[in-house]
C-alpha cells in the first residue's frame, strides 16, 4: 500500500494567519492526521501582510489578551510573551511585528515536533493551477514547475491586492508618483521628507501609512479623503463590563437592527457603559446574522452601513490614535470627506486633483507630489488576475459570491462550482470567505473558523 493510499494529502494554499492555524489544527490531530503541503509565496511562513510589516507603530487593533491563535487556550499568546521576557499585558496593544514573531515560532514548532514528521510539508512558492483528476482527486501545480497530487486543498490565499479607485487616470498606474499597493516594498521610499501626499481612504490602512511616512521623517502635508471622512473609533477603557453582554436581538430588517443597537448603547450609557461592549457583543451573533440575510439586504448592508460597522467595528490602540489626533491638531494630516473625481498627471511634476467636497455643488482642484492607495483589500473576485484562482473560476470549480466579495462556499466553507454545488475537497478560510462569513477577517474570529474547518476535514 503507499503512503498516498494510507494517509490523504491536503494542501493548504497560503501560510498566513488562516492557512497557518488550519495546517496546525490538522496537524494536532496525531496520529490521524493527514500529509499537509502548506504553500506560501512570500519569503516566510506564519505572518502573512498583516504581520509582516517591521514598523514598530504598527499595533494590534485587538488586545494582547484576546490575540491567542487558539481559542481553547485563552493565554496562549501572553504565556509566549511571558516566555520572551516581554510585556504581556492582557488589555495592551502589542506591535504587528511581534505578533508575526509568535506565528512563526508555533508553526516552526509544530514544523519540528514529532508529530509533523512526514506530515508536514512547507512548500516556498506560488501555487498556479489546481486541476480536478478524474477520480476527484487534484493537481496542484507551483510556479516552478512542481507538481503535487493531493486530494483536497484549503484556499487561504488572504486579502486581494486593493484595486485603484475611480478617477484615477490609467497612465498613473504605473508611475512612482501613485502607489496602488501601500504594503508593496519600499512603497514608501521615493516620498521626500516635506513632499505632500494624497491618501486615499481613511480607514486603517491609511492610519497605517500616516503613521510609516512621519517615522520615516516627512513632515510636509498629508490630504486624507474618503466618501464620508469617516476615521476608525478609539478602544474603549480596558475594564471588563460588570456581566456578560447579551447582543440585541437584531433581525433580517437592516433599519430595525440599526434601532435596536442604537436602543442598546443608549441604554449602555446610562448604565455608566461604552458603546464598545455593545458594538463587541455582536461579534458572536454576526455570522449567523450574515448567513440569514437575502443577497439584496446584504448589499444594501455593504452600500449604507459598511462604514459605519467598519469603523467602529475595527477600532484603533489608544496610543496610535493619540498620534493621529496629534498629527490633525497640528495640521499636518487633513481629513476630507468627499468624492475623487479625478487625479491626473499636473502641467508640472506633480499631480493634479478634483474632487467635490460632500454636500458641496462645486468641485477643487490641487496638487500634490505623490498619492497612494488606501482603500484597502481588492474587491470584484470575478475580474482577478491570480492564475490560482483564475483557472478556478474558468473551469468551473469556484464561482464568485453573488456579492463578489470572494468565492460562494456553503457554510461549512466547501466550494461552490458554477452550479451551485459543492466541489468534494475544496475548501475556503480567511477573507476569501468574506461574501458568506463577512466576520472572518480579524484573529479572534479566524481562529475560531480554522479551528471548526480542520475539523470537518477531519471528518
Amino acid at each position: 500500500m503507499t503512503d498516498r493510499a494510507r494517509r490523504p494529502t491536503i494542501a493548504v494554499i497560503g501560510a498566513g494567519f488562516s492557512g497557518s492555524l488550519v495546517a496546525l489544527h490538522l496537524l494536532a490531530a496525531g496520529a490521524s492526521a493527514p500529509r499537509i503541503l502548506l504553500v506560501e509565496r512570500a519569503s516566510g511562513f506564519g505572518k502573512g501582510v498583516a504581520y509582516s510589516t517591521r514598523h514598530g507603530a504598527h499595533l494590534l487593533n485587538v488586545r494582547a489578551g484576546n490575540m491567542s491563535a487558539f481559542p481553547d487556550q485563552p493565554s496562549h499568546f501572553l504565556d509566549w510573551l511571558r516566555s520572551r521576557n516581554e510585556p504581556a499585558d492582557p488589555s495592551g496593544f502589542v506591535a504587528r511585528a511581534t505578533y508575526g514573531q509568535y506565528l512563526q515560532d508555533i508553526l516552526s514548532q509544530a514544523a519540528k515536533g514529532s508529530d509533523a514528521v512526514g506530515r508536514l510539508v512547507l512548500v516556498a512558492d506560488d501555487a498556479v493551477s489546481l486541476t480536478r483528476l478524474p477520480d476527484g482527486s487534484f493537481r496542484l501545480t507551483t510556479d516552478v514547475g512542481r507538481s503535487y497530487a493531493v486530494d483536497g486543498a484549503v484556499l487561504a490565499v488572504g486579502n486581494f491586492p486593493p484595486d485603484p479607485p475611480a478617477g484615477v487616470d490609467k497612465d498613473l498606474l504605473g508611475s512612482f508618483r501613485f502607489r496602488t499597493d501601500p504594503w508593496a516594498p519600499k512603497a514608501l521610499a521615493r516620498i521626500g521628507q516635506t513632499d505632500s501626499v494624497l491618501l486615499l481612504g481613511t480607514s486603517l490602512t491609511m492610519v497605517d501609512v500616516a503613521l510609516s511616512l512621519t517615522d520615516q521623517g516627512h513632515q510636509g502635508p498629508i490630504l486624507a479623503l474618503s466618501r464620508r471622512g469617516l476615521l476608525p473609533r478609539r478602544h474603549g477603557p480596558a475594564t471588563p463590563p460588570p456581566q456578560p453582554q447579551v447582543p440585541p436581538a437584531i433581525g433580517p430588517s437592516l433599519a430595525s437592527s440599526l434601532r435596536l443597537v442604537r436602543q442598546a448603547v443608549r441604554e449602555a450609557a446610562v448604565e455608566g457603559r461604552s458603546w464598545h461592549a455593545v458594538i463587541d457583543s455582536l461579534r458572536a451573533a454576526t455570522v449567523p446574522y450574515w448567513h440569514s440575510l437575502p443577497t439584496p439586504v446584504r448589499a444594501r448592508f455593504l452600500r449604507h452601513l459598511r462604514p459605519w460597522w467598519d469603523v467602529h467595528r475595527h477600532r484603533l490602540a489608544p496610543q496610535v490614535d493619540e498620534r493621529l489626533r496629534a498629527m490633525m491638531a497640528e495640521g499636518r494630516l487633513r481629513v476630507v470627506a468627499g468624492r475623487l473625481e479625478r487625479l491626473s498627471t499636473g502641467t508640472a511634476d506633480d499631480l493634479q486633483i478634483r474632487l467635490r467636497p460632500r454636500g458641496q455643488p462645486m468641485a477643487e482642484e490641487l496638487s500634490v507630489l505623490h498619492a497612494i492607495n488606501c482603500v484597502g483589500p481588492g474587491g470584484d473576485i470575478a475580474g482577478t488576475q491570480d492564475p490560482l484562482l483564475r483557472g478556478l473560476l474558468d473551469a468551473g470549480l469556484a464561482r464568485p459570491d453573488p456579492l463578489r466579495l470572494g468565492l460562494d462556499t456553503d457554510t461549512q466553507a466547501r466550494l461552490l462550482d458554477r452550479a451551485g454545488h459543492v466541489v468534494p475537497g475544496l475548501y475556503a478560510m480567511g477573507p476569501i470567505m468574506r461574501g458568506t462569513s463577512w466576520e472572518i477577517t480579524a484573529v479572534p474570529d479566524i481562529r475560531v473558523q480554522a479551528q471548526k474547518l480542520a475539523a470537518a476535514i477531519l471528518a
